[in-house]
């Protein structure tokens, strides 16, 4: 695939840091018997993740963690915390740790910070952020996921339209482009022309207009903001005019998104933002597919890159606490990332397929990876670039519940069952009350 303007992770040799080479080793438990960590929530079917989690469990020999293989289950994490039988880490969405710190079900990682003598300066500070609630950690950063425009130039073309010109921040400019990008047949969708990936993607939209979804403290919703009823209002009206919900959503779900004949591939998508991962998605997949990467820009014609990603948790009553913090820093340490990164390039480089990168929570891995093992190309200086405008939503008590308002009340829009003034009234009563619970310990 040719790529205009797109990702990656590399540097010191594996074999370095599973001898521990850069310090991240550290404190010891005074524990000398060896035991198994339990875990919940990450998988090592990669070359990426099985490096790192081999390194980690060096870190903590003759000890070692034992993947779990499957995806983060909040019923059965909070079962096993209630049921005194917690798994030794926990890796999940960061939005999701200020829902369980306030349920006491992980532990604050300071004094896990202060023993293993992490530097907590090699992390984005938008990532720590999220991870914080009320002043305390509670998960060490892991992935970074930016959030870019991916345009098909195929598509552009075929209406003589210029990719890097589109702007999301002139909504006149943007509804007209996605006008002439729409293609339908008999009624029917042929292609989308602006999909502005609602309701999922609002905390960008919401910044990208001047709001914000919840106070900076994360304490108080702000859904019922006339700037976010402006964006639900503005967004909803691009699908209406692409077809309405329904026809737009059922044509949507029928791309084969990770596959050879998806919706680039296909010329059935003119644009949409996106996470970053999404351009190694196309590489390795249709490498002929033509698409050019952009910034998302605001209404003030800014840069605005909402990221989100996972992080590293210690369960609260963990039944070897001492031993996971010494795994976790050695997870999400910078010379670890290199090196899991270096061996995803060479398992690339021998199938003959392009590596375009993974980004990281850890800053200092990224800028050995990127400066040298990886000569960036237009779309990965655009994700670069993106980084420096990039914000996170905060911490919040009552995380999971927020989400489900706002989210829920964009849906009652799209299908035309509340007005976006309407839902957004709703949403904020119920995201508000969520939270007013949640810090009140009730």
């Amino acid at each position: 695939m040719f790529i205009r303007s797109s990702r990656f992770v590399v540097g010191c040799a594996l074999a370095l840091v599973l001898a521990g080479c850069g310090g991240v080793g550290g404190w010891k438990s005074d524990d000398t018997a060896a035991v198994t960590l339990t875990t919940m929530g990450f998988g090592t079917a990669d070359e990426i993740a099985k490096t790192r989690f081999d390194a980690a469990n060096a870190a903590i020999a003759p000890s070692r963690a034992q993947a779990s293989e499957g995806s983060f289950d909040a019923q059965a994490f909070l079962s096993a915390v209630a049921s005194g039988s917690p798994p030794d880490l926990v890796y999940m969405e960061r939005r999701l740790l200020g829902t369980y710190a306030a349920k006491k079900a992980i532990m604050p990682l300071g004094d896990c910070v202060e023993r293993e003598k992490i530097d907590m300066s090699q992390f984005r500070e938008a990532a720590v952020a999220e991870a914080t609630l009320n002043g305390q950690l509670y998960g060490m950063p892991d992935f970074y996921n930016n959030r870019v425009l991916i345009l098909s130039d195929a598509a552009f073309a075929e209406v003589n339209l210029d990719p890097a010109a589109l702007d999301t921040g002139d909504r006149q400019a943007l509804s007209t482009a996605a006008a002439r990008l729409t293609k339908m047949s008999g009624g029917k969708l042929q292609r989308i022309g602006f999909d502005p990936k609602m309701p999922e993607f609002l905390p960008l939209w919401a910044r990208a207009n001047g709001a914000s979804l919840v106070s900076q403290d994360g304490k108080t919703a702000q859904l019922n903001d006339p700037k976010v009823i402006e964006v639900v209002e503005y967004t909803v009206g691009l699908i209406n005019e692409q077809g309405g919900w329904s026809n737009f959503k059922s044509f949507r779900d029928s791309f084969d998104f990770f596959g050879a004949k998806n919706q680039f591939a296909s010329n059935q998508l003119g644009a949409f933002p996106m996470e970053d991962f999404y351009l190694n998605v196309l590489a390795a997949n249709s490498p002929k597919a033509k698409v050019t990467v952009a910034p998302f820009r605001g209404v003030d014609g800014q840069p605005v890159d909402w990221i989100t990603g996972n992080a590293w948790a210690i369960p609260a009553k963990s039944p070897h606490a001492e031993q996971a913090c010494e795994w976790i820093k050695t997870m999400t340490d910078s010379q670890t990332w290199i090196a899991a990164a270096k061996a995803r390039a060479e398992v690339r480089q021998k199938e003959n397929k392009p590596f375009l990168g993974v980004f990281t929570g850890n800053k200092k891995a990224d800028e050995v990876i990127f400066r040298d093992h990886v000569k960036p190309d237009p779309a990965v200086q655009t994700v670069l670039k993106a980084q420096e405008s990039g914000f996170s939503e905060p911490a919040m008590a009552a995380g999971e519940e927020f989400k489900a308002a706002w989210q829920n009340a964009v849906n009652r829009v799209l299908e035309g069952k509340q007005t976006p003034a309407q839902a957004m009234a709703e949403a904020q009563q119920q995201a508000q009350a969520a939270l007013d619970k949640a810090n009140s310990g009730s």
